[in-house]
């Protein structure tokens, strides 16, 4: 995710190469992060912060605490902004590791990588309009933003960070079926991404409700409404709904204690 979003804010040209400060926890990746960007690459966090206006967090939740709850770290992000994009790690937690930092908690989503991501923002209480302009900047340069009280944010976590799987799931169903009635498998793909992302762009340009949008294909004794009744057959909605439900109650605990990191 991190990768993502560096790439970009690059391509947008929100910051330079010369203006980013990349740290990673080996070599091998700080030197291949090094050769694809041109950027700064390196390990020691707390110096990097030090010399950095805005820091970006994007670790895995169950590691925050041994980045983070830390006296140079602390010194560090004094007064800054730290933007981090860890599921599950509250803003409460994060401002008892940071007390002087501007916390923003962010959940952004892979599709950044394509600048169509979709981003929500959580600012802490130290964070004010200038913190989220610049938060707002950063985000927006791979897709949109919006922002909500921190509460909401396992929700967003499910809806947001994990949904671009779920549609992948659904994509690749339709595209089973456009297979199965005879489609190559490469035409059938195709068809079928497009299809949402036309569907995605008809609810966010027009503002229609997804009912009211479905209604304008389903026609009397048509296809439309055959193949929707076999959704309803197979409790697509429910399924879906719960989905959504289950992944925001995973998404709540995986802001625990730090865990070893695996080897290998």
């Amino acid at each position: 995710m991190g990768e993502a979003i560096l790439a970009g804010l690059l391509h947008a040209q929100v910051f330079t190469p010369a203006g980013v400060h990349v740290t990673v926890r080996r070599p091998e990746p700080a030197e291949r992060l090094r050769q694809t960007y041109g950027i700064a690459a390196g390990h020691d966090n707390a110096a990097a912060c030090a010399d950095a206006d805005v820091i970006l967090v994007a670790v895995k939740p169950q590691f925050m605490v041994e980045l983070l709850d830390d006296d140079r770290m602390r010194a560090a992000t004094s007064g800054k902004l730290v933007i981090s994009i860890a599921a599950g790690v509250r803003l409460a937690t994060l401002g008892a590791w940071l007390p002087e930092a501007k916390l923003i908690r962010a959940m952004p989503n892979t599709p950044c990588l394509v600048s169509q991501g979709m981003t929500v923002l959580a600012p802490g209480p130290r964070s004010g309009v200038e913190e989220l302009a610049i938060a707002r900047k950063i985000f927006a340069a791979v897709g949109r933003v919006i922002e909500l009280e921190d509460k909401h944010m396992d929700a967003v976590t499910s809806l947001n960070g994990s949904g671009p799987a779920f549609a992948y799931v659904m994509l690749e169903a339709l595209a089973d079926g456009g297979v199965m009635m005879g489609l190559r498998r490469d035409v059938a793909l195709e068809i079928a991404a497009q299809v949402f992302l036309g569907a995605a762009t008809m609810v966010l340009d027009t503002k229609l409700h997804p009912a009211a949008l479905k209604d304008q294909v389903t026609t009397p004794a048509g296809s439309t409404i055959a193949g929707l009744l076999t959704m309803e057959d197979g409790r697509i909605r429910s399924v879906l709904a719960r989905t959504i439900q289950e992944a925001a109650r995973v998404a709540a605990s995986l802001g625990g204690p730090s865990k070893p990191e695996p080897h290998g």
